[in-house]
C-alpha cells in the first residue's frame, strides 16, 4: 500500500504544471551553476598544475554543485511539502483519506517515499554531470558518493519535517512558510557557528551535510541526519493517529 500511495503521489507531482517548472528552473540554475564553476576551473588549471597535491575536478566542481544544490532544495521542498497534508485538509478530503483502509503510518510513508523519489531526479542529474567530467579528468568517486549520500539523507530531513508542518495546518502557504523559516534557521545556525561552539555545532543538519559533503564519512552525521528524519516521521504520524482518533 505504500508503494501504492507513492505512486499516486508521484502521479500528481508530474501532473502539476508548478512541478515542472520548478524542476526546469533548478535544473536551469544547476547546469548554469555547474558550468560556472568548470569554467573557473579551466582558468584556475595552469595555476594548479604548479602545486604539489592540487585539488581536482571533484574538490573544485563538484563538492560547490552539490553544496547549492542544498540551498535549492531548501527553496523548493517547502513548496511541494505544503500541500501533502495541509490542501488536503483546506478541501476536506483528509477525512476520507484517514478513514480508508491503510494504517496512517502507510498513508505518511507513501507520501514521503513519492517526494523522495521525485526529488532523486535532482540529485540524479547532479551525479551525471559529475559522470560527464571523467572525459576530461580524474574524479574522485569517493567524495562524489559521499556529496550525493549527504544531500539523499538532507534532502529526507527537509522532506519528513515539511509533512510534519503540512500535517499541522489547513493552509498549504501558512505550512510552506513555517518549513522555510526553520530550515532558514539551521541555515543560520550554519552560517555563525564555528566548529568549537558546542552543541549548537551538532544540531546543525547543515553542518553535518558539510562534513559528508567534504568527505567525511562520519558515524554521527549519518545517524544524525537519519534520526532527525525519522522523528519528524514519526510525529507526522503520531498527529495524524490523534485526529483520525479524534475525528
Amino acid at each position: 500500500m505504500i508503494f501504492t500511495i507513492a505512486r499516486k503521489e508521484l502521479f500528481m507531482l508530474f501532473a502539476s504544471p508548478l512541478a515542472w517548472v520548478l524542476l526546469a528552473l533548478i535544473h536551469a540554475l544547476l547546469a548554469w551553476f555547474f558550468l560556472g564553476r568548470l569554467d573557473a576551473f579551466l582558468q584556475v588549471q595552469p595555476q594548479l598544475v604548479q602545486i604539489e597535491n592540487p585539488p581536482g575536478f571533484t574538490e573544485i566542481i563538484v563538492t560547490p554543485v552539490f553544496s547549492i544544490a542544498a540551498i535549492v532544495l531548501l527553496m523548493l521542498i517547502p513548496l511541494l511539502t505544503m500541500r501533502q497534508f495541509a490542501e488536503e485538509r483546506k478541501n476536506h478530503t483528509l477525512t476520507l483519506l484517514l478513514s480508508a483502509p491503510v494504517t496512517v503510518t502507510e498513508i505518511v510513508l507513501g507520501k514521503f517515499l513519492g517526494l523522495i523519489i521525485f526529488f532523486l531526479g535532482i540529485i540524479g542529474l547532479i551525479v551525471a554531470m559529475c559522470v560527464a567530467l571523467k572525459a576530461g579528468g580524474t574524479l574522485d568517486y569517493g567524495l562524489i558518493i559521499s556529496g550525493a549520500s549527504g544531500l539523499f539523507l538532507l534532502m529526507c530531513c527537509f522532506v519528513a519535517l515539511g509533512l510534519y508542518i503540512s500535517s499541522l495546518t489547513a493552509q498549504p502557504v501558512l505550512a510552506a512558510i513555517g518549513v522555510l523559516a526553520i530550515l532558514l534557521g539551521f541555515w543560520v545556525i550554519d552560517l555563525v557557528t564555528s566548529d568549537d561552539q558546542g552543541w549548537v555545532y551538532y544540531v546543525s543538519i547543515f553542518k553535518q551535510f558539510e562534513l559528508l559533503n567534504n568527505g567525511l564519512l562520519d558515524t554521527f552525521s549519518t545517524v544524525y541526519l537519519v534520526l532527525f528524519t525519522l522523528f519528524f516521521l514519526v510525529l507526522t504520524i503520531r498527529h495524524l493517529v490523534g485526529e483520525r482518533l479524534h475525528g
